[in-house]
């Protein structure tokens, strides 16, 4: 699948899933707001008093699969940027941690994303934030700008992920940590289930395999590279919710073409998992 054909196919979807809360004050899909059939992926990251904190419409924009901004130990006067900053969700958190003496920038390719996270800022009232347009696989921004990278369920959307990963190894102070939330494969996934289009919008099919994602950052130059296991994710109820629309930024409308589930099992058969992963590696200091 040409890697131009995913990138456009994952901002359609993203942009769509903003014009909803852009249009609406009722979200149609994910997060516990919407209802009783939870996104297996997207639901339940926040606690209740991180959410009261931020715009309603940030929150109901929220597609990621982790939390971690509560993970990544940010410090007052720290620089952090948010790979695929969506609504602004792990921005406005992030720049509560880290103070008028720091700063929060977040990156979306989406137009209509970015307008949503700039609404949402100037209703959280947040100074020390900036939204940035552009690809993570190409930020705009200097080299040793950054002391945190935070991403949300969005590497895994890109269609090549080497590339990402030596940005944000560039933009990081030395020293610098990366702390992402991500879904990954322990194990590798069928080549049938990988070349679904629905599976990339779904969060799945683009799950780097455990070791390749150690690799990518070992290669890039991080070191002190974790990957803890944060959910585990069945299967089953990922097709399901995908059939019917609310996976991972659906529409609430049920797909035409609902994922091949004999992938699942054979995947399943040779041991493999599907798991929201806190990824954590840091940038050497010389």
């Amino acid at each position: 699948m040409a890697q131009s054909s995913i990138t456009e196919t994952v901002r359609e979807k993203y942009a769509d899933r903003a014009k909803i809360v852009l249009n609406s004050s009722n979200s149609c899909c994910g997060g516990a707001k919407a209802g009783a059939d939870l996104d297996p992926v997207t639901s339940l990251l926040y606690s209740a008093g991180e959410e009261s904190e931020l715009p309603e419409a940030a929150v109901l924009a929220s597609l990621g699969c982790g939390n971690p901004v509560a993970l990544a130990s940010l410090h007052p006067g720290e620089v952090v940027l948010d790979l695929g900053s969506g609504g602004g969700i792990d921005v406005l958190l992030s720049a509560r941690r880290v103070g008028p003496t720091g700063h929060a920038y977040g990156l979306d390719m989406t137009d209509e994303m970015l307008e949503l996270a700039e609404k949402n800022k100037r209703e959280a009232g947040a100074e020390n934030v900036t939204f940035l347009k552009g690809r993570i696989e190409d930020i705009p921004l200097p080299d040793n700008t950054v002391d945190v990278i935070i991403s949300n369920c969005v590497i895994n959307l890109a269609a090549d992920k080497a590339p990402v990963i030596r940005e944000a190894f560039r933009v990081l102070k030395p020293g610098g940590r990366f702390a992402v939330s991500d879904v990954v494969s322990q194990g590798v996934l069928p080549d049938d289930l990988r070349s679904d289009m629905e599976a990339w919008i779904g969060c799945v099919a683009g799950a780097l395999e455990e070791q390749e994602y150690i690799g990518l950052l070992r290669d890039a130059g991080f070191e002190q590279i974790a990957i803890e296991t944060t959910r585990v994710y069945d299967p089953r109820e990922l097709a399901a919710s995908v059939s019917s629309g609310n996976c991972c930024g659906g529409d609430g409308v049920a797909t035409e073409k609902p994922w091949d589930e004999t992938a699942y099992g054979r995947f399943e058969a040779s041991g493999g998992r599907l798991i929201s992963g806190f990824v954590r590696a840091v940038k050497p200091l010389r």
